[in-house]
Order: structure tokens, then sequence, then C-alpha cells
């Protein structure tokens, strides 16, 4: 089994303390370790042959000193995309590397950036979704959902006679109003995409073949030496590819097109954690439902339900509720809670104005 971390993302929803060059996945944001590491570590007792994380080239050096340490328990490589192309070039690259080596490896396709209460049933799940893999099929991780979530992709799920799954795909749903949310949690057969997959190497490629035969030829074009695994020797060959693809996810190139799509229901205590506000899913309230992470102390009078990320600073609240405040050496940010998603406004502000030293 082959782990591809995939970990390029920008984070802007985490800004003030996610930036260009350190982004959510790069970051403490519950403390200790990065996200990143927390991914690592909880794929290590699955013994896969190898973890391949892809990154960008702003980000491999701070990346390569975050997992220098695991060489020690699991064989880890980086891949350096040139620019970001979405998912499906990044797994089309990682898949190509492994069937040079091992053509028909299995291949679990992860983020870098999620958090998971349960590790334990998330590998279990993992092994699970392996044995349908093994006969052919493409298998996506698909969370029972809790609540009626509008902020997430869904996944249909033929339920019918099949016992606890996994389950045929009838549909990838795009985000959906409230109103489309309540009617998938009360069918009991639609799923969130978690952005988690697993496949053989051969099934995965045919498929980029057949739905994206573009990327398809650009990939063939890989010319291997004997050691394929030092892959900063494919630096030069992978930017002449980047140059000639189009972004895609892997979503809408392949896996809303094939045929042989399977889902696991998952129940393991998943988050994106796409911006402050879904902290309070994975981090424990105090008594007045405040999350307070990175901060000395606190005083509260009379204020809750709000964020604090306080730089080792005091922080003093009265009589605010739903706010989120987030304090860094050089920035600050305040803001309503249910406003969280729009922090990734503040970032394009800031690329629109030069001010770059904030990203």
């Amino acid at each position: 089994m082959y782990i591809v971390i995939l970990a390029g993302g920008s984070g802007t929803r985490f800004w003030p303390l996610s930036r260009k060059k350190s982004p959510k996945q790069l970051i403490s944001v519950f403390g200790g370790k990065s996200m990143l590491q927390r991914t690592v570590e909880r794929v290590l007792p699955l013994k896969p042959k190898r973890v391949i994380v892809i990154t960008n080239s702003l980000q491999a050096e701070e990346t390569a000193r975050q997992l220098k340490n695991y060489h020690r328990s699991a064989r880890v490589d980086i891949i350096e995309e040139p620019v970001g192309r979405n998912t499906a070039p990044a797994i089309g690259l990682a898949a190509s590397f492994i069937a040079r080596y091992d053509p028909t490896g299995i291949m679990v396709v992860l983020p870098a950036d999620h958090y998971i209460v349960r590790e334990e049933e998330f590998q279990k799940a993992v092994m699970k979704g392996r044995e349908s893999a093994l006969n052919g099929y493409l298998v996506t991780m698909g969370v029972v959902p809790t609540r009626p979530e509008t902020g997430y992709g869904y996944i249909e799920a033929d339920t019918a006679l099949r016992g606890p799954g996994p389950f045929p795909v009838r549909r990838f749903v795009e985000k959906p109003s409230l109103e489309k949310a309540l009617n998938y949690l009360d069918s009991g057969n639609f799923y969130w995409n978690s952005g988690i997959f697993i496949w053989s190497v051969d099934v995965i490629l045919d498929k980029i073949l057949e739905h994206m035969p573009d990327l398809a030829a650009a990939l063939a074009g890989l010319t291997f030496n004997d050691d394929i695994w030092e892959l900063k020797d494919f630096n030069l060959q992978i930017e002449a590819i980047y140059r000639v693809i189009k972004g895609e996810s892997i979503d809408y190139g392949v896996m809303e097109k094939a045929d042989n799509v399977m889902v696991i229901p998952a129940q393991f205590g998943w988050s994106d954690v796409g911006s402050w506000s879904a902290l309070p899913e994975v981090i424990e309230t105090d008594s007045s439902g405040n999350v307070i992470i990175k901060t000395k102390h606190e005083i509260n009078i009379d204020s809750g339900g709000c964020l604090v990320c306080g730089d080792e600073k005091l922080v003093a609240l009265i009589g605010v509720n739903e706010m989120i405040v987030v304090n860094t050496d050089d920035a600050l940010l305040v803001c309503a809670k249910d406003r969280a998603q729009d922090v990734k406004r503040v970032v394009e502000e800031l690329e629109n104005r030069g001010l770059t030293a904030y990203m």
C-alpha cells in the first residue's frame, strides 16, 4: 500500500495564522504537531511501502523539514509541483511513479489538512477500502453526515440490499442549498465527500486515460531511469508537463464520470477544518462555549461562543459573542463567526493591494 498526501494547499481561510509559505497543513492549529505531521502519523500503522507527499516549490523546504524525522518509520518522498493544477494532475503524477515500480500497487490518497478523531476507525476503513480496490473499484470515503452542511459536496449511494457497504455511487453532488442538504440528511444514503480515495494505480491511470486523455498523454512522456525515487531528478520533466496541462479536480475529471466507483460510509470523527469556525467541532470548548488556542491567559466577562488565538498573549473578552479573534506578530483578525468563510476575501484584497508581505 502506498500513501499519497496532497499538501499543496494555500489555506487562505486560516489567515492570518496561515500564510503562503506556511499554510494550514504546515502549522499547528491545535497546538503541538502540524496537520501534515498528524496526517503522516495517522497512516504509519498501515505499514505503507512509501509515503509520497505532493506539495509546491514554495512549501517544499518546510515540508521536508517537518518530515525528516519520519524516515525512520517509513520511506517518505516529496514531489514538488511548480504550480498548482488541482488534484487530478497531482494524483496522476504520483500514480505514474508508483506504477513504474509497482504496476498494480494500491494507492491511498488523502489531504494533508483534515482532522480525524478516531484514527483506528480510519485505519479500519482504509483496509476495507483496500479490498474493494483490489477488485478493480475506485473507492472513496463518504462521511456519514451529522447536520445539513451546505459547505461540503455530497455523494449519493445505492444502499439497497447491500448491508453495511461499500455501496455503488450513483452521483456526486456539488455544495447544496440548505433545503437540499436537509433532504440529503433525511434520505440516509447521502454522504459528505471527504476527498479520501483508494484504488489500484493501474485502474486510476486507465480511467485518467479514458476520461482525461490530455493529462494521460502528458504523463506518458515521463522518462524514468533506474532509480525512480530520486524525485528531484524529475523536476524539469514535471515543469514541462505542468506547462501544457490544465488544472482539474479528480472528482470532476474522473470520479463523476467513471462507472466503477464505490463509497465506504465513514464514521471516524472527520472534519476538513475548512475555516476558523470549524474548530469547535474538533477542540473542546470551555464552559462559555469559547475555543481558546495559543493564548497565555484569558479573561472572560460575559462572553461566549468565541474563538480566540492569542499568539501567547493575554486576551480579555468583554460582552462579545460568536466572534473570531486571531492575533499574530504582524496582523489581527476580528471576524463574526458566521462570516468565517469570507476570510479568504481578506487574502484576495491583500493581493489586490500589493500587500504580499502579509500573505
